[in-house]
């Protein structure tokens, strides 16, 4: 902590788990401690991923006797999931480097 108030340590970039204006990638500055937005970062992911874990649910039942309209839609929601899943995963990883 000593060392990023005095400047000597680059500050940890957070990757958020929402876009920012034309889709593009939102970054939190941050310490140690984390404050307001570094919660509302973790509430977002915890949702994301507990709705991604319910889409894959719904998918497992939908697949074998579904319109092909409906998996389209299905294909399309599980697409967004995956992708919130994954902007997730790159935050996380770049945080566990950061610690290294």
């Amino acid at each position: 902590m000593r060392g990023r108030l005095m400047g000597t340590e680059p500050p940890e970039f957070r990757l958020l788990p929402w876009a920012g204006g034309e889709g593009k990638p939102c970054y939190l500055i941050s310490d140690e401690h984390p404050g307001p937005v570094s919660r509302l970062a973790d509430a977002t992911e915890s949702i994301q991923l507990g709705m991604g874990r319910q889409l894959l649910a719904h998918a497992d039942d939908l697949i074998p006797d579904t319109p092909q309209g409906e998996l389209r839609f299905l294909a399309e929601c599980l697409t967004g999931a995956l992708r919130d899943a994954l902007r997730i995963a790159d935050s996380r990883g770049r945080r566990l480097k950061q610690l290294n």
